[in-house]
């Protein structure tokens, strides 16, 4: 009963009798709807002074939570391999000792040069000159320069190359010239290369 008193009571109601200035005369059902709007809009107000910036935080930190599971995730993955990765450390290191074994000291490069000597000797090559070059240093190594000029038959300069390529010691061959110097002999001229570790004594 009394809430269609009430819709009776708006019905009836001319806003324009409202007086500003006198308020509280103003009929209660009227006073509510006002006090309604009045929340409401400090309602929405405080959502955009308070919330606005809450909501712009709260996206920042779910961005910065979807990228720490990331980052959890591939540390999860690299720690369930770790006992692999431990044992590909240790084969590294091992096939890293045995490269190194293959570079030649500065006191095993003249038994280099003398197994080269012995090389072209045992294929029947007439030796023109076997010189040891300036070192080039690099980064982590020495690169030893060996000019090598032999002469003999073609089949012969192949197996010496070969030889030279197969010794125990890491040697690579660059830049060969072959020319003809006779009736089936050729004369080879050809950069022999090979490496010594720069360790930090060296350095």
């Amino acid at each position: 009963m009394a809430f269609q008193d009430t819709l009776d009571q708006l019905q009836d109601f001319d806003f324009n009798d409202l007086d500003v200035s006198n308020v509280g005369a103003w009929p209660n059902i009227i006073k509510i709807i006002l006090l309604v709007i009045i929340f409401v809009i400090i309602l929405v107000a405080g959502n955009f002074a308070y919330l606005a910036d809450k909501q712009e935080i709260l996206t920042v930190a779910e961005s910065k939570e979807v990228e720490l599971k990331r980052e959890y995730e591939g540390k999860a993955a690299d720690s369930a391999n770790l006992e692999e990765y431990r044992q590909q450390k240790i084969d590294m290191e091992a096939t890293f000792g045995a490269l190194l074994r293959q570079l030649p000291s500065d006191t095993e490069v003249p038994g280099l040069l003398e197994d080269i000597t012995l090389s072209a000797l045992e294929h029947n090559l007439k030796i023109g000159s076997i010189d040891l070059k300036a070192e080039k240093q690099a980064e982590f190594y020495v690169e030893l320069p060996i000019d090598i000029i032999v002469e003999g038959t073609y089949h012969d300069m192949g197996a010496f190359v070969s030889s030279v390529a197969g010794l125990s010691r890491i040697v690579t061959l660059h830049n060969f010239t072959i020319t003809p110097v006779g009736n089936a002999s050729l004369k080879m001229s050809i950069l022999a290369k090979t490496y010594r570790y720069l360790n930090e004594e060296s350095k």
